[in-house]
């Protein structure tokens, strides 16, 4: 008002000042419209996202009393569960804005399609290393290769599993590290759990040794066996098992295998140095060096074994034909 007299009082602007009052009013009256016709899409969007709200609430409930109950969804777990809830979630509220979406105030102006023209050019381009990642993580936690709190090796890292997440999974060693590895990379690779054949809780503690074929097999599962009760954290039962898994052209290979307590990530690493400080004092009791032999010439005399030193100590004949120690 007070602008429209002011510019009425000189003869120059007294035109503006007739006007003006009129443009105010024009423009007051086409908001108060344009907020009386939005009202009803509002009032549509916001039943639209209560519902979803709802629906979320109801669904994270029921999910929950089927996850703890002893349901015959296989793929619905406490392990599981939270991420079929987010799932289930974000499904929910996209369908929920996707509805939504016609009712809200400028859906219709070409400033609102371009915006979305804009967002669905962006997510095109960007998101198909993040859906990757998403559907390994999809992948590692349906298929369950891994839970949390086992121990695995996944390529060359090992460790305990801390998290599995949508799109990384976080491991920690027993050497003071914490590793993040997206998943796309762990169903690209062998993962090998530890913790999953065992009889009850615990992991396995294997380690391979290379021994001359001039010293007796029975004498060297014997020693590592040995090594491997004198380990702390190794339990017995099951009892270790020593098993010959190549015949190379200098040396068996010999691998243990044994079944460790847990006690956390650091224990897997306390029990391998352990067991590999005990193979090393086990070995020189006995005589008998932890070394590979490889061809430069003809030996004196042939690398083989007498019968009679078969049963070189630790090593105990049995009825079993197989002359294997204890």
């Amino acid at each position: 008002e007070w602008l429209g007299f002011v510019l009425s009082r000189f003869p120059y602007t007294r035109p503006w000042g007739e006007r003006l009052n009129d443009y105010l009013l024009d423009v007051a009256t086409n908001i108060i419209d344009g907020i009386l016709h939005a009202l009803p899409g509002l009032g549509v969007a916001a039943a639209i996202f209560l519902l979803a709200r709802f629906f979320v609430g109801f669904l994270g409930n029921f999910l929950e009393r089927l996850a703890s109950s002893e349901s015959a969804l296989s793929w619905i777990g406490p392990d599981t569960m939270p991420t079929t809830r987010r799932l289930f979630n974000i499904g929910i509220w996209l369908f929920a804005i996707a509805m939504a979406y016609p009712y809200l105030p400028g859906a219709q102006t070409e400033a609102f399609k371009g915006i979305s023209v804009l967002l669905g050019l962006m997510v095109s381009l960007g998101a198909s290393s993040i859906v990757g990642q998403g559907a390994a993580g999809l992948i590692l936690t349906y298929t369950r290769t891994m839970r949390p709190g086992e121990y695995v090796r996944v390529g060359e890292n090992e460790g305990t599993v801390i998290r599995i997440g949508m799109f990384t999974t976080t491991i920690r060693t027993g050497l003071g590290e914490e590793l993040t590895l997206p998943n796309s990379v762990i169903t690209s690779a062998v993962t090998r759990n530890y913790s999953r054949t065992v009889d009850g809780a615990g992991f396995i503690v294997d380690t391979t040794v290379t021994i001359g074929y001039d010293t007796p097999w029975r004498q060297v599962e014997a020693m590592l066996i040995e090594a491997a009760k004198r380990t702390p954290g190794i339990i017995d039962p099951p009892a270790p098992r020593v098993f010959q898994t190549a015949l190379a052209d200098y040396y068996p290979e010999y691998r243990l295998v044994a079944q460790a307590i847990p006690s956390g990530p650091l224990a897997r690493a306390e029990v391998l140095t352990g067991l590999h400080a005990n193979i090393q004092d086990v070995f020189n009791e006995h005589g008998v060096q932890i070394m590979s032999p490889h061809y430069m010439m003809d030996p004196h005399a042939a690398k083989v074994v007498r019968p009679e030193d078969w049963y070189k100590a630790p090593a105990i004949k049995s009825g079993d034909e197989t002359g294997r120690g204890a």
